[in-house]
């Protein structure tokens, strides 16, 4: 077992104390998922992390770190006493990141950051020992786990930065401690929690408080670029977009698995194939390689690695089951990432099917951005689009007829009824906020047959 933290270094890290000696491979908060010879960190949730302890020592964790010895729990077992757990995980982050000589890539944007977090690590595997979170751990939660997570002999680390409010950004970025920040792009968001889309690129922006004399990596398309320029005045900045002068995307072509791209950068010309289709990948593909110019890696070796990239799991993800077509976009959605899968799906070859649930969060304009879908001009090119929710129902309402499908109030009553809707040949499209419960849609198609990831298939359906 290869220590990712001796008892000597995290006492020094945390300032906590430990009666017996022991070294941890690993780092958990959640004993579903701990594997032997992980720290457990008993973090404060809706149930208290003290609560598990004994289990996450019976499943085999090197040690807990508690604020207290739970009732139970032998004085004598591995405990490592902090004065607070998550402030814990924060200390071991901090100290993660003080010992290694990785070069830290932050990632923030209102979509696809988890997307553009895997592709990073796609991109620089080839050359260098990479780390990034192995899901969308992008929170106060993630952001420390992440980072107290990785190895010593780091070469690259990618730290996905998420938020729902105001001023959660920059404190993560401050621990993260990046060599390049990137915005991937800027879009009507958790409106919720703001007063317009201008907040929120000062919001992304604020990634760059945690930058130790790096550069930011922008989107020059977004309509907000001012206010990111504005906020980065005094930071080195990397454009990239159709409207870059860093890195400019001067074609795409998107096939039905596949994207070609052509771009050029600081002056070179450069022609590549994405493993998946898409042209906001192809976009996400630009800032991806302006990072991996920034710390000084090289481009072209990453633009052949991406050629094996595919998307992450509810992020279109494709299936195969039997004759039919998946398209699981199921983790989350709003206008902009909605736009994104239409065209998707509009490229596809097949019967086009979107089944689209709510999108969440998205303020007092919520209804008009769910009508909205309605003028989107891939919709000329889909076939029938089923709908799941009451602000969906304003988009049902609004949809030409002869693309019309059903509408149902719930997902688990459409997935009642999803062999009725889909038949063989068709390429189905599953896209929903998280509380809309789209998942529910995309087990039921998969129980439809023997379902199988399309990279398994030979690449054909």
């Amino acid at each position: 077992m290869t220590a990712l933290w001796t008892m000597a270094e995290a006492v020094a890290a945390t300032g906590g104390r430990c009666a017996v000696d022991w070294s941890a491979s690993g780092v958990s908060i959640d004993t579903r998922t701990l594997q032997k010879g992980d720290m457990f960190v008993a973090l404060q949730d809706i149930r208290d992390g003290h609560d598990f302890v004994a289990q996450a020592l019976e499943k085999g964790a090197a040690v807990a770190m508690v604020s207290h010895i739970p009732d139970g729990i032998s004085p004598d077992a591995p405990l490592l006493i902090v004065s607070d757990p998550l402030e814990g995980l924060e200390a071991l982050a901090t100290a993660a990141r003080v010992r290694t000589g990785a070069q830290v890539i932050a990632v923030t944007g209102s979509v696809g950051k988890t997307g553009t977090k895997e592709m990073l690590r796609t991109a620089l595997a080839t050359q260098g020992k990479t780390h990034a979170a192995e899901k969308s751990y992008n929170n106060h939660w993630g952001v420390p786990l992440t980072l107290a997570r990785m190895p010593k002999n780091t070469d690259y680390a990618v730290i996905e930065i998420g938020m729902n409010h105001a001023g959660e950004i920059a404190p993560l970025s401050r621990l993260a401690r990046p060599d390049v920040a990137i915005v991937t792009n800027v879009a009507a968001v958790h409106m919720a929690a703001f007063e317009s889309v201008e907040e929120i690129a000062r919001e992304k922006a604020s990634v760059i408080e945690g930058l130790s004399g790096g550069a930011a990596v922008f989107n020059a398309d977004t309509e907000t670029a001012e206010v990111l320029a504005e906020v980065a005045q005094n930071t080195q900045v990397l454009w990239f977009g159709e409207t870059g002068s860093d890195f400019r995307l001067r074609d795409v072509i998107v096939g039905a698995f596949d994207t070609d791209v052509h771009i050029t950068f600081l002056g070179k010309d450069r022609s590549f194939t994405l493993g998946a289709a898409g042209r906001h990948l192809a976009m996400n593909a630009l800032a991806v390689l302006a990072a991996v110019h920034a710390i000084g890696a090289d481009v072209e070796t990453a633009t052949d690695a991406l050629a094996d990239w595919r998307p992450p799991v509810g992020r279109g993800e494709r299936w195969v089951i039997g004759k039919i077509n998946l398209i699981d976009d199921s983790y989350n959605a709003n206008p902009l990432s909605v736009a994104a899968a239409l065209d998707v799906l509009a490229h596809s070859t097949g019967r086009r099917i979107a089944i689209l649930g709510d999108m969440l969060e998205l303020g007092p304009d919520e209804i008009a951005l769910h009508t909205g879908i309605s003028q989107n001009d891939n919709l000329k090119n889909i076939d029938k689009i089923h709908c799941i929710g009451p602000l969906m129902k304003h988009l049902y309402d609004t949809l030409p007829v002869d693309i019309r499908g059903e509408w149902f109030q719930t997902s688990d009553q459409l997935a009642a009824q999803i062999e009725k809707l889909l038949a063989d040949g068709d390429v189905v499209m599953v896209k929903g906020s998280l509380g809309s419960k789209m998942g529910l849609i995309v087990d039921a198609i998969k129980n439809l047959g023997d379902a199988r990831p399309l990279n398994e298939t030979g690449g054909t359906a």
